[in-house]
């Protein structure tokens, strides 16, 4: 049991969008100190990424499978009390031991379920830490893989998630720099079609399973209106005609 006067330590650790060797020093280090380690589940059970890639540096009876509502988003209520109900658990883990781990696939900052943890942790342990390891984005390994240079000189970037429909990535892709889409795996159709209307079809390069043994990059013109898994990444650069330096 640890120290009562003592707080209890919250670390979300981004362990990478999947390939075990993207995880930092800092972030294994992070999963090793921690007494208990936190893998999001679905309700359906299957081992998810932030597991299969934890298990690589920590022992399994270290870790404490816990099952989030990461695919509703339709029923509100639902998905509230999957979020008590995770939370609850985390927090007598909490109450339990010194220092709990959350793995994240990614950044636990960038459109994580390790934000909406953290905020009900907050309301049922006060006294908690929390604290978050930084994680290396799917956009950036994405990038790595494929030769994507995700921004030059003055270019902004803009990172949409499309689990809400196109009409903000239209918005992006009209606009400049570099646009970055997220989960849009079951709209593809719509974001190729997007995509072409703007002229950014052709620089544009999709990737899913990055690291893992179904990997699958392509050019985002070869795309058509077939599904794409859900945790799909497409990096659209803008023209670049000025020649080396020709952004800054």
């Amino acid at each position: 049991m640890p120290d009562v006067m003592s707080s209890s330590r919250l670390v979300g650790v981004g362990v990478g969008p999947g390939d075990p060797e993207l995880v930092t020093v800092k972030g294994v280090n992070a999963l090793r100190a921690a007494d208990v380690v936190v893998v999001p589940v679905m309700d359906t059970g299957e081992r998810g990424r932030a597991e299969a890639t934890v298990l690589h540096y920590v022992p399994e009876d270290k870790v404490v499978r816990v099952v989030f509502a990461l695919n509703e988003r339709s029923d509100r209520g639902r998905r509230e009390a999957a979020w008590d109900a995770a939370g609850a658990k985390v927090a007598a883990l909490l109450r339990g031991h010194g220092s709990v781990a959350f793995a994240t696939i990614g950044d636990p900052n960038v459109y994580s379920t390790f934000t909406y943890l953290a905020q009900t942790i907050a309301e049922l342990v006060p006294d908690v830490v929390v604290e978050t390891v930084p994680g290396i984005t799917a956009m950036q390994d994405l990038a790595a893989r494929s030769g994507a240079v995700l921004t030059e000189g003055t270019e902004p970037l803009t990172l949409v998630p499309v689990t809400a429909g196109t009409g903000v990535l239209k918005d992006a892709l009209s606009g400049p720099g570099t646009v970055v889409a997220y989960k849009f795996g079951r709209l593809a159709g719509e974001v190729v079609e997007a995509l072409r209307e703007t002229g950014r079809v052709e620089d544009a390069v999709w990737g899913s399973a990055l690291g893992l043994a179904e990997e699958s990059i392509r050019p985002a013109a070869e795309l058509d209106d077939s599904p794409l898994p859900y945790l799909s990444t497409l990096i659209a650069p803008p023209r670049r005609d000025g020649g080396r330096g020709g952004k800054l």
